[in-house]
């Protein structure tokens, strides 16, 4: 089946043309309708736009212009503009909304060759851990349907997980590419900020937003990576030279590799079955020459509180501008504008998104943004300075991904907190805008367990390269989910 190849095989049968791209695009589609009711990846999928995009892609392979990915099917996490097809964020305060432009990643994808099959669900506006958020229905987990796939890209997730296409993109503010990756047995990866651009990406946290691929190997991961990346005179954060180079990447070796291990990830709010999976994959990387050190840092247990203080403040700035004048539909309540917008506001926007909003909005508020959003700021930079001290003696700090596995839908048993707690691993990479990947590492009462793997700024390249190397020497690494 072609759903089952990764990217990488699917391109190499694209080019020897032992398939054609409308045969491996109409698989995928039959694939969507087959699983994704099950699931419910998919907020849209654009069949006929595909087909265009397959015969595009058919004639540049046809041509030998292709690319390494030209052809294979592409999904999109529905908080990115795309011309000609809804972008809504999960929000009801963007139900139909169309975009009148490509945002830069998806543009870079276009010219690459890749088909965009459809847009996938989201917790609103990126806000949450569970995929629960969205304001049309959860996504659930291809492992067990009563599962939540992770959040906020669950909707990514799951259709890379559940073979429904071979790649997607997701954004990551906090984690939310790498934690569904983990809950999903797949790879996830946040690179470096600045290294891809976020012009056309709807905005949470502007200093802590970055695009990224879902994939089902690192080498995929990194291909679309490569694809990705690149300066953009478009966003002003956008690095120069910040072209991700992967012509090294099956080139790393794992013999003399240092690696911390903070013990602030290793700790008792790790699940036993996670931290089983990791020390096995650890004990095996050991025997490949990985030298493992404990170190400490202290400031990762302030990260969740940090990042709820920074991320919802830039939230309530960047959502100001939906207020039912420019985007989106509109409440009509009350005499004047401010009814008018406190009415579409109101309405529209989900509990988790106005929660959001009011707690940004409060420690930006005067008399409280030198004891909140300046403190956190403070923190921030604490906790970006510990990480570089630690890049100077070790190539790498590991940890894993989630301090659990998937957990139930719709569970009593995790309050607010917990969730937001499903972060804790993941947030310092966003803090220090370094790159960050999640690879399968094994399994957990037979839920997938993810190895976190977080390199210095700009050393996206050697840490794909190292995650390669690792990925090939674990043992118990990828899996397929028990679905049909």
């Amino acid at each position: 089946m072609v759903c089952q190849l990764t990217a990488t095989e699917l391109a190499d049968k694209l080019r020897k043309r032992e398939v054609s791209v409308r045969e491996a695009l109409d698989e995928c589609l039959a694939r969507i309708r087959r699983v994704d009711p099950d699931y419910s990846a998919f907020l849209h999928v654009s069949e006929e736009a595909a087909i265009v995009e397959a015969a595009s892609a058919q004639k540049l392979i046809d041509d030998g212009e292709g690319g390494p990915l030209t052809g294979v099917p592409l999904a999109v996490k529905d908080n990115m503009c795309t011309s000609g097809l809804p972008t809504t964020c999960s929000s009801k305060i963007l139900e139909g909304f169309v975009p009148p432009y490509d945002a830069t990643a998806i543009a870079q994808a276009r010219s690459a060759g890749l088909v965009i099959v459809g847009k996938t669900n989201l917790d609103e506006f990126a806000m949450g851990t569970s995929t629960e958020n969205s304001a049309f229905f959860p996504t659930r987990n291809p492992w067990n349907p009563d599962l939540s796939p992770g959040g906020s890209s669950g909707g990514s997730a799951v259709a890379v997980a559940a073979e429904m296409t071979q790649l997607s993109l997701g954004s990551d503010t906090g984690g939310s590419i790498r934690q569904p990756a983990s809950l999903c047995g797949i790879v996830g990866f946040k690179p470096t900020y600045g290294r891809v651009s976020r012009y056309g990406l709807i905005a949470f946290g502007s200093s802590l937003d970055q695009i990224g691929p879902f994939a089902r190997t690192v080498e995929d991961a990194a291909l679309m990576s490569s694809v990705l990346s690149g300066h953009d005179p478009l966003d002003s954060t956008s690095q120069k030279d910040s072209q991700i180079d992967v012509t090294g990447l099956k080139k790393g070796s794992l013999k003399g590799l240092k690696v911390a291990l903070p013990k602030e990830f290793h700790s008792d709010s790790i699940e036993p079955g996670v931290r089983e999976a990791l020390d096995f994959a650890i004990d095996a990387l050991k025997k490949e020459g990985v030298e493992f050190t404990e170190v400490s840092l202290p400031s990762i247990k302030l990260g969740v509180t940090t990042y709820y203080i920074i991320a919802p403040a830039e939230a309530s700035s960047n959502l100001a501008r939906f207020d039912g004048v420019r985007y989106g539909p509109r409440v009509e309540a009350g005499t004047d504008h401010i009814g008018m917008v406190s009415a579409t506001r109101g309405r529209l926007f989900g509990h988790e998104v106005k929660l959001r909003i009011m707690v940004g909005t409060y420690a930006l508020s005067a008399g409280y943004y030198d004891a909140y959003y300046h403190r956190a700021q403070q923190v921030r930079r604490l906790m970006a300075d510990e990480f570089e001290r630690t890049f100077k003696d070790f190539d790498l700090v590991m940890g894993p991904t989630s301090p659990c596995v998937a957990f139930p839908l719709d569970s009593e048993d995790l309050d607010q907190m917990a969730l937001k707690l499903m972060d804790y691993c993941t947030i310092p990479a966003n803090m220090g805008g370094f790159p960050s990947i999640s690879i399968p590492c094994g399994l957990s009462n037979g839920l997938p367990v993810g190895m976190l793997l977080n390199g210095p700024v700009n050393g996206d390249e050697r840490l794909l390269q190292t995650a390669h190397a690792i990925e090939r020497a674990l043992p118990h690494g990828h899996k397929r989910p028990p679905m049909p």
